[in-house]
């Protein structure tokens, strides 16, 4: 009898966490993917050029010097790391956009950002706000993309890939390959 309920238990946790683990929706991966791409990139222009960090061994040579070198802040591992851990925060700037023409659906920013004209956002009759859960999905997504693909990002970042969009979400994570999630920059 007991190995009979043991059985029927396993069964039931495995149809459990097979449903738990199932497909990732790639609409809300890709558009969090390029909303990590967008307000990395904002925040990556919002440092001074100039600022640089020193990197390289901390060792003395045997003739007594230091072997390190200056590379710029913004792409450095060190800040795009720090940057990479408040990233998700701003997920709750975007809204599920629905395009009027084709009524495509992504997550796009309608916060405008301090110095942005609002013409330069899309329609806010266009979004969809569906309240905390919305915002929810997105940083989750969000989320579980940095803790998955940090070491990419910030390879991509640090290397100022030119076309990030393409690199990070459509080749290396995948989720923005499909035509229909994807935008016409990409």
């Amino acid at each position: 009898m007991a190995s009979w309920i043991i059985q029927i238990s396993v069964m039931v946790l495995s149809v459990l966490i097979s449903s738990c683990q199932g497909k990732r929706e790639k609409m809300l991966y890709c558009s969090a993917c390029k909303a990590i791409v967008d307000e990395l990139t904002y925040s990556i222009s919002q440092v001074d050029p100039k600022k640089t960090i020193n990197v390289g061994s901390f060792r003395l040579d045997p003739d007594g010097t230091m072997k390190d070198k200056k590379v710029p802040l913004a792409r450095s591992e060190i800040h795009l790391s720090e940057l990479l851990d408040e990233v998700c925060n701003s997920m709750s700037d975007y809204a599920l956009h629905v395009d009027p023409d084709t009524q495509k659906k992504q997550y796009m920013r309608f916060a405008p950002r301090d110095g942005v004209t609002t013409g330069d956002f899309p329609d806010f009759n266009n979004f969809q706000f569906d309240g905390p859960e919305a915002s929810n999905a997105l940083k989750f997504a969000c989320e579980t993309l940095v803790e998955e693909l940090e070491d990419d990002i910030i390879s991509v970042f640090s290397q100022d890939v030119q076309d990030v969009h393409k690199e990070l979400c459509n080749r290396i994570s995948d989720y923005c390959k499909d035509s229909s999630h994807t935008n016409e920059e990409l």
